[in-house]
């Protein structure tokens, strides 16, 4: 248990340092409250409509195609760094791996996954 002491007392320090901000932030911060402060504020403009509003399905669908391929892009820059050191076999199983995001974006693309209309 021993080398568990540094980390619970990382711990402990931290959860003090949290209490101790949030107590004197509302000891010491300003307690002015009016009915203008209390609305929901976005980009300084007052809103148009309800923020409960729903959606298109098509925003979902574009951020979370954003999202799919942004992360697996994330794994050109290792391969990129060792290039040289794989030779043939980690081109090969990159092109793969490329060939593979351009077949499922061109899917999308044609399914019109892509589209905001």
């Amino acid at each position: 248990m021993a080398e568990y002491a540094g980390l619970g007392l990382f711990l402990l320090l931290g959860s003090g340092l949290v209490a101790l901000f949030l107590v004197l932030t509302s000891v010491l911060g300003p307690k002015l409250r009016f009915a203008e402060k209390q609305e929901p504020f976005e980009c300084g403009e007052h809103p148009i409509v309800s923020p409960y509003q729903r959606f298109n399905v098509k925003f979902y669908m574009v951020a979370v195609s954003f999202i799919i391929f942004d992360v697996e892009m994330v794994f050109l820059y290792p391969w990129a760094v060792v290039f040289k050191g794989l030779a043939w076999y980690g081109f090969v199983g990159m092109l793969i791996f490329l060939s593979v995001l351009t077949i499922g974006l061109a899917y999308e693309w044609m399914k019109g996954g892509l589209d905001w209309n």
